[in-house]
């Protein structure tokens, strides 16, 4: 995943590949160094890579929930934007930003899974014929 797309980029449309998926990682009172957000776009390409033809980018909000009082307070929360289809949302809550994150990528992985399968099924019942606005007897009205 990478981290910024050039405009002449977005204007082309078209399937995309993994290093070319948009990955904007945001921290709210959370230190997210370089490494960290490294880290977190390497997974999201091992996670969510298989599925980047359908992936026009992807937002990862890391925050601190109660801020110094602690807790079960680190959240991580992963918008995934999928073409023709509403976009796909998970959020995670632990007690570390590691937690939260890897909870977070793996379901939103689930979720993205989930809604492709769902558009496959239905394009698959569309070109049999299936589709709801037939009458299953083949009588006209």
């Amino acid at each position: 995943m990478t981290d910024r797309v050039p405009k002449a980029a977005k204007r082309a449309a078209g399937r995309t590949q993994t290093a070319q998926v948009p990955a904007h990682i945001a921290a709210f009172g959370v230190t997210l160094d370089r490494d960290a957000r490294d880290l977190i776009r390497q997974q999201l390409g091992t996670k969510l890579g298989k599925y980047a033809t359908s992936i026009e980018r992807i937002s990862v909000r890391v925050s601190d929930v109660n801020g110094p009082r602690g807790g079960v307070d680190k959240s991580c929360r992963i918008k995934v934007v999928l073409s023709g289809l509403p976009s796909a949302i998970f959020e995670s809550q632990a007690l570390s930003v590691n937690d939260a994150v890897n909870g977070a990528l793996t379901g939103t992985e689930r979720l993205v899974r989930r809604s492709l399968e769902r558009r496959l099924a239905m394009a698959r019942k569309a070109a049999a014929g299936g589709g709801p606005s037939e009458d299953p007897s083949g009588e006209e009205p």
